[in-house]
């Protein structure tokens, strides 16, 4: 990708800037329940319900997340305990950021605004912003937009809010599924995906690879 300097950079917030903590927190809650063995595969099921849950009609997070448990439990024939599900939605907002994001974002939000466009509800999202060590221009929810990614609905609230077109901005994520197919789709050209490893990289979908934030600058010729 050439230097681009978009007027502004879009970011998923969990997992691309908060370490998102879901399978950590299932290893521990569902220790005593699902086999050391099993349990890479169980975090997978997991995570496979919580997209699930979404590509359907808005409903609360809180839903999405006691929703997704329960199937999960239900596919491992173990305990569900709507408390225990609970535990993954209070826990959100006091995740931090990787150790890579408050200096990258920092320098980049120098240059250029910085929003957000998250899955996360509005009682959520403030706390794990306010942890990423950035000042960020707009925060954009699932739950403002009545639509959670990977819907096209939740880019185009946000791009309407913005007053801005698909070739104004540049999108990061380390989510293709949710967030970097959608904004090919949607024409939005200008895409970084940050390789965490927890999806593989699909180059098919037209974006710069940087391995963490600190690479973000360098993107942006900063």
């Amino acid at each position: 990708m050439t230097t681009f300097r978009p007027k502004f950079v879009t970011f998923d917030c969990y997992g691309t800037l908060t370490r998102f903590r879901m399978s950590d927190m299932a290893r521990e809650l569902y220790a005593d329940v699902v086999p050391p063995e099993s349990m890479e595969q169980f975090c997978k099921d997991f995570a496979a319900y919580r997209l699930d849950e979404v590509l359907g009609p808005w409903q609360p997070y809180r839903y999405v997340l006691l929703n997704a448990v329960e199937r999960t439990c239900k596919k491992w024939n173990v305990p569900f305990a709507p408390e225990v599900a609970n535990k993954f939605y209070e826990a959100v907002p006091t995740w931090g950021p990787w150790d890579d994001v408050p200096a990258g974002l920092s320098k980049v939000a120098k240059e250029v605004p910085l929003v957000i466009l998250s899955n996360a509800s509005n009682t959520q999202i403030h706390s794990n912003v306010a942890k990423l060590g950035a000042p960020v221009h707009a925060v954009f929810t699932a739950e403002d937009a009545q639509a959670y990614k990977p819907h096209m609905r939740a880019f185009e609230y946000m791009l309407d809010k913005l007053g801005c077109g698909p070739e104004d901005i540049l999108h990061v994520s380390s989510s293709l599924r949710y967030d970097l197919m959608t904004a090919h789709d949607l024409g939005i050209r200008n895409k970084v995906f940050v390789a965490r490893g927890h999806e593989p990289s699909t180059p098919y979908y037209g974006y710069t690879e940087i391995p963490d934030i600190g690479g973000l600058p360098g993107v942006l010729g900063l």
